[in-house]
């Protein structure tokens, strides 16, 4: 059982599910059953479809170790609803699939999904402002003029312009790099480094890049903590009180300094509860649902480690910078629990990585429209975040440098066209540091007294010497 591994890229969930549907209709086992004393050919049960179905997903680099059985099952009942399969009186459409005895069996063609038609947009290219030209609103032509009394003074100064001997005034403009310029360069900057990681040609179909917020970007960079967590403006955004003192009691389990309640038996069970009815109550995953396209398609760079770190790190800059927040505290609250050998099982059918996953997959990762394969694909992003979250969620050096030096750049060129004379004297160019500093000849090295010496020789003995 091979499953091909389905790149970055549009429609990435979609080319998922077709791959699927292909192997699952041309590898699983099909035999002969008896039901009710008649028998069926070509057929499978439910439980055998949930072994083999299981056993691929596991296998596939697409999703992972971390399948659990009662996901495979959550697919096959999307296949029967799809008419992916049918059950052997030929029914379909209905989520009724249940892990027994029931026989089912494939329809004569399996409908593959159609890659959905978005509307196509528009590349933004960046134009920086010409020096050359006035800005919107101030031409020559719509500057407003005061109405002024012609007299013999008035009338000499413009006879003079007109034939040539005073030169007329013209209206110079001077560029500055604004707030809004700032904020353009790291919003396609940051955006460019991300469809280079990503391999594509365009980022249109992953990602409409008019609802990427610059201002996200630029304080996800800067307005952090010394741990590297955002920091919010607007406290009213944060997390509240409780959750976060429930966050804190089990990530620092069992030392737990913020509760003054005392504990019970099956205490840390109800904190969890607690953190996860908050999480799943959110009205947008913390990826947001504009983004899931984007992160979906790093999904299928997980086979390079160091690439795909890259591509998650650029897209969490994306994010709001409240989503960010919490998605650093809840992140680093799941790996310390599953780091902490004293906690005791928060569940009695799972373990505690798996509980963590398929806890808050969803409220991570979690597509608007309906996407067969979003809760898969979210236990594969949360698994790899959990493994990663350190690096991930840290601020790529490697862009924040590029773009600082790229901002530094402007403001140069824009004080050199400025001031000129000013840029000059205090920005030097090496023509004109030669004509102020010219080359003085270089001394010849002198020559040492003791280079001239004959090297000691040892004393050698003459056969005039006497014994």
């Amino acid at each position: 059982m091979e499953h091909r591994i389905v790149g970055p890229g549009p429609y990435r969930a979609t080319r998922l599910w077709n791959e699927t549907v292909e192997l699952f209709r041309a590898k699983m086992p099909l035999r002969k059953h008896r039901c009710r004393f008649k028998s069926y050919e070509h057929c499978f049960t439910a439980a055998e479809a949930v072994d083999w179905l299981h056993e691929l997903l596991r296998c596939s680099q697409n999703f992972g170790p971390e399948v659990t059985r009662k996901q495979t099952v959550q697919l096959l009942k999307k296949f029967l609803k799809n008419h992916v399969i049918e059950d052997i009186k030929g029914k379909w459409g209905q989520e009724d699939f249940e892990d027994n005895r029931h026989l089912y069996r494939f329809p004569p063609s399996s409908p593959l999904k159609p890659y959905p038609k978005k509307p196509p947009y528009q590349k933004d290219v960046i134009k920086f402002p010409e020096w050359n030209d006035p800005t919107p609103g101030t031409s020559q032509e719509n500057i407003p003029v005061r109405p002024v009394v012609m007299n013999s003074e008035m009338w000499y100064k413009r006879h003079s312009i007109a034939i040539g001997e005073v030169p007329a005034c013209r209206l110079v403009h001077r560029r500055q790099l604004t707030e809004a310029n700032v904020e353009e360069i790291w919003k396609s900057m940051t955006l460019s480094y991300l469809q280079k990681i990503l391999g594509l040609d365009s980022l249109e179909e992953v990602l409409d890049i008019k609802l990427v917020n610059s201002k996200f970007i630029i304080h996800n960079v800067y307005s952090v903590s010394k741990q590297g967590v955002v920091i919010l403006d607007d406290k009213s955004k944060e997390l509240p009180h409780w959750v976060l003192s429930a966050m804190k009691c089990l990530a620092n389990w069992p030392n737990c300094s913020d509760l003054k309640q005392p504990m019970y038996l099956g205490f840390e069970k109800d904190v969890f509860k607690t953190i996860a009815d908050y999480y799943g109550h959110l009205k947008e995953p913390l990826l947001t649902f504009h983004l899931f396209d984007a992160f979906v398609s790093v999904l299928g760079l997980l086979q390079k480690e160091k690439v795909a770190v890259e591509a998650f790190q650029i897209c969490c800059l994306l994010l709001p910078p409240e989503n960010r927040r919490k998605l650093q505290l809840l992140m680093r609250m799941m790996a310390r629990i599953c780091l902490n050998k004293e906690m005791p099982p928060l569940c009695d059918g799972f373990g505690t990585r798996t509980l963590m996953v398929q806890t808050f997959s969803r409220c991570i990762l979690c597509s608007k429209d309906e996407v067969d394969l979003d809760e898969l694909l979210a236990a594969r992003l949360v698994t790899f975040l959990m493994d990663n979250y350190q690096e991930i969620l840290k601020v790529p050096l490697d862009l924040q440098t590029s773009i600082e030096e790229r901002v530094a750049h402007l403001r140069r060129v824009q004080f050199q066209k400025s001031y000129p004379e000013v840029y000059q004297e205090r920005f030097p160019t090496p023509e004109s540091e030669a004509l102020l500093f010219p080359e003085k000849p270089k001394p010849k090295p002198q020559l040492l007294m003791w280079a001239l010496k004959k090297p000691f020789q040892p004393f050698q003995r003459t056969r005039s010497f006497r014994m």
